[in-house]
């Protein structure tokens, strides 16, 4: 007899097989504390852009925060354990927006896009999170001399250099607005119905959920350089790399490597209306 589905559990295709496994349920329903894991190293580097190319890359209901920063961060996660001890890298491009809906106001960076370069991830975050994921390869960083490096391209084709040096500890704390968490839109086509929306909404990531623990901070220099690309090269997100690409550098504004052990599962994540 046909298969029902299970009140209350979270399914993705294939559904056939009862349901889905993932970092928000894992086997026999069980969750995932992410207390001492995962293990990651992230680099970031900060630009002062213009305000009205980042406009241009919002979805309506969102305006561009106090300050046009754009801060691009590169993630490299080991000894997941919703992966069984495996992992992997990221790569997200992020600026402060507001959000002002007809019921919520919500402040916060938005994210535009994140790369990764691992399958299981990218479906389960952007199917029940609504996170802009997609594909690419992120080798680990190479370190020499102090200086620290990261890349990222698509089968063979390198479009991001990015590069942090003169690290040295945070002495200060580093400058924190007031946010609410990670804003996202989520958008998924209609079957058959192309051009229409089967779901288009935005969503956050609220801040204070996490058990994520620091426990190196660097500070210094950063610096990063986008390939711009034609379709042969990217056939599939060439544009979002040339919008990147596009953008003013005003002003760099550092760079970071940071250390911490723990995070979150994200089932905090919702609609905003």
């Amino acid at each position: 007899m046909p298969y029902k589905f299970q009140p209350g559990k979270m399914y993705m295709m294939p559904t056939h097989f009862g349901p889905s496994i993932g970092p928000r349920q894992g086997p026999e329903g069980r969750t995932f504390t992410c207390k001492d894991n995962p293990r990651t190293t992230s680099i970031s580097v900060n630009f002062l852009t213009n305000r009205e190319q980042l406009e241009a890359l919002l979805p309506e209901r969102f305006e561009v925060g106090a300050e046009p920063v754009v801060s691009v961060s590169a993630s490299y996660m080991k000894e997941i354990e919703w992966l069984a001890g495996r992992g992997y890298n990221v790569l997200g491009v992020t600026f402060p927006v507001e959000f002002n809906g007809t019921v919520d106001q919500a402040k916060g960076n938005f994210l535009t896009v994140l790369w990764e370069n691992l399958t299981d991830p990218i479906l389960t975050g952007r199917e029940q999170l609504g996170f802009s994921k997609i594909y690419c390869e992120l080798p680990d960083p190479l370190t020499f001399e102090g200086d620290t490096h990261c890349t990222a391209g698509w089968l063979g084709f390198k479009f991001l250099d990015i590069n942090v040096s003169n690290l040295k500890p945070r002495t200060e704390p580093s400058p924190s607005a007031e946010v609410d968490g990670q804003l996202h839109y989520k958008y998924m086509p209609r079957t058959g119905e192309w051009g229409t929306a089967d779901s288009q909404y935005a969503v956050i990531t609220p801040t204070g959920k996490s058990n994520a623990v620091v426990q190196e901070d660097l500070v210094g220099d950063g610096s990063l350089c986008w390939t711009p690309a034609r379709w042969e090269d990217l056939p599939t997100f060439y544009q979002a790399v040339n919008a990147f690409a596009e953008l003013e550098i005003k002003e760099f504004l550092g760079g970071s490597l940071t250390r911490s052990v723990g995070g979150s599962d994200i089932s905090e994540q919702r609609i905003l209306y």
